[in-house]
């Protein structure tokens, strides 16, 4: 895989991840930077190893749609895409009423809820034939970064950012979808 694609598809992801921990870090009472660090270190984790998850169980039905592979990676790539635009233009505004952002329960769940895409990103990876050890731990590392400066940004700056990043992402998943099925039908 292309460095700029992987890029690409790391910080798509990753934009789930970043609105998340701009509202976690506007709503959280922890000190800034530890809160950034354990925000960082879970969804990265989820991240990764969900696109893991997505790629080994692609290879379970991988003969199943060997002949339609750019097609799958296209939809599921532009799916999630327009889900994610969808999502942010029907978000009225961002709310603190979630109570205890910071406990290890939250965290799990809003790591478990921004990494349900990179199951399905994973499944497109594994159509691709990519080395999913690199491309797991480049998506892993930038969702890591991007939710620490996250919860920075949302500590400083939460309410002006709003749902933005959601749509960016979206944008960027639904381009690299229309990449791979242009490469396979040209």
């Amino acid at each position: 895989m292309e460095p700029v694609s992987l890029m690409m598809i790391a910080i798509g992801l990753s934009m789930d991840a970043f609105a998340v921990a701009c509202v976690n870090g506007l709503c959280t009472v922890e000190e800034k930077y530890n809160y950034a660090l354990k925000v960082g270190l879970y969804f990265g984790f989820f991240q990764g190893m969900m696109t893991i998850i997505g790629y080994l169980s692609a290879f379970y039905f991988k003969s199943h749609f060997a002949s339609i592979d750019h097609w799958v990676a296209f939809v599921l790539l532009a799916g999630i895409g327009i889900h994610m635009i969808w999502q942010a233009y029907h978000q009225k505004e961002i709310s603190c009423d979630i109570r205890n952002v910071d406990s290890h329960r939250a965290l799990i769940a809003f790591s478990i809820a921004t990494s349900i895409d990179a199951f399905a990103v994973g499944i497109s990876l594994a159509i691709l034939q990519v080395n999913i050890s690199i491309v797991s731990s480049v998506i892993a590392i930038t969702t890591f970064a991007l939710s620490y400066i996250g919860v920075v940004i949302g500590k400083r700056y939460g309410y002006r950012l709003g749902n933005k990043t959601d749509y960016i992402g979206g944008l960027i998943l639904i381009l690299i979808g229309l990449k791979i099925l242009f490469e396979h039908i040209s």
